[in-house]
């Protein structure tokens, strides 16, 4: 049972982004705005991301790297932090999922799972 002293959670929106995407070219861009919320009792640190992007033919793209675009937000419990960022892939639908390395205060570490969200252009889904 995990320990609700330890309880990041995360939400997702996203949007296709027209104006950066070329649909002949097998390009289509999109953005998502990420809020990550300190549900716990202990404060934490974001130290690093794992992402997993699936495309719509099935090909998996994963990014880690040390914080989100450039922070490592530290969060005081009932605190959050929201930042946006995006990504590009070869099909018009696809999806998002991964998870936040933390280290609460107490030297802790635990991961803050990215549960799966859907990209897609809009019309793409019937």
């Amino acid at each position: 049972m995990p320990d609700s002293r330890y309880q990041v959670d995360v939400s997702v929106a996203t949007r296709y982004l027209p104006e950066q995407s070329s649909p002949e070219q097998n390009r289509f861009a999109f953005a998502y705005t990420v809020t990550i919320h300190n549900n716990g009792t202990v404060a934490a640190k974001l130290l690093s991301r794992h992402w997993i992007i699936t495309d719509g033919d099935g090909r998996v793209q994963e990014v880690r790297g040390a914080g989100v675009v450039g922070q490592q937000p530290h969060l005081q419990p009932g605190e959050s932090h929201t930042y946006s960022s995006g990504t590009v892939m070869a099909t018009k639908v696809g999806n998002m999922q991964g998870s936040y390395q933390m280290l609460a205060d107490d030297g802790k570490r635990f991961d803050a799972t990215i549960a799966p969200f859907r990209l897609a252009m809009p019309g793409a889904l019937h």
